[in-house]
């Protein structure tokens, strides 16, 4: 894999912003390294951070590079401060930077393919929710989405009080229930038919546990299919490292 980490002036953001990106490479002779000979553009994977995080966290804390060498996807890792993926109300434009900015530079700098079918999106924790907030708002862009123990149920009194304290710039004094923010409400709103497959997991142990559940039943009641998993765990790198391996297997990733 190729790996590179781009630095470029985001018009959404107004400033400098970066992301981390893997390239899939032809290169055999590594030890221990698979390569892939895929030919023409490859799938692409929108990877997004945590709220503690950057774009440099997921190569850093797991192994992602060797999990996809041979799968010739490309990773993209863009950076996204602790915005929760949204337009803050009283900070910067993350959700325009996303959903616009984001794929339009990707094409630009980069040979990857810009097909639905060959575009994923996953994310843990805060990205967990950036990754399935994309995917209900654009369920053209993508053929699949994953959350790996995603905050997905803002609307819970508890998780709604803390992340409001956390990151009080990304909703100010505003509910985010019942908004464009609100997963739940995404749900209500979707047409299961044009939707992108789901898949949720999260350990038994974390606390974001129960908002999971909440996402997996609501959307079961909307005739949503999720593809959901809680295995033995807490919020820890050591059950995203072992977990993304079942989320790159599980995605449909055309040979």
């Amino acid at each position: 894999m190729a790996l590179l980490t781009c630095h470029f002036f985001s018009e959404a953001l107004q400033e400098s912003t970066a992301m981390t990106v893997l390239l899939p490479e032809s290169a055999h002779g590594q030890i221990g390294m698979a390569g892939s000979d895929r030919s023409g553009p490859p799938p692409v994977l929108y990877l997004l951070h945590g709220l503690s995080d950057d774009e440099t966290i997921w190569t850093r804390r797991t192994s992602i590079e060797r999990y996809v060498a041979e799968r010739g996807i490309a990773v993209v890792m863009p950076r996204a401060g602790r915005s929760f993926y949204a337009d803050e109300v009283h900070g910067q434009a993350f959700w325009t930077f996303l959903s616009r900015e984001l794929p339009a530079a990707v094409q630009h700098f980069f040979r990857v393919s810009d097909r639905r079918e060959d575009t994923f999106v996953a994310g843990l924790s805060m990205g967990g929710y950036g990754a399935l907030k994309w995917a209900l708002r654009e369920p053209h862009r993508f053929a699949a989405a994953a959350s790996l123990s995603g905050a997905l149920s803002v609307t819970d009194a508890t998780q709604r009080g803390m992340l409001l304290a956390m990151v009080p710039q990304v909703w100010g004094d505003q509910d985010p229930e019942g908004t464009d923010d609100d997963l739940l409400t995404l749900l209500d709103r979707a047409d299961p038919a044009t939707l992108p497959a789901l898949y949720t997991v999260c350990g038994a142990q974390d606390p974001l546990v129960a908002g999971q559940e909440a996402f997996v039943a609501r959307a079961r009641e909307r005739g949503v299919p999720v593809d959901a998993h809680v295995h033995p765990g807490e919020h820890e790198w050591g059950f995203w490292d072992r977990h993304v391996q079942d989320v790159l297997e599980w995605l449909p990733i055309r040979g």
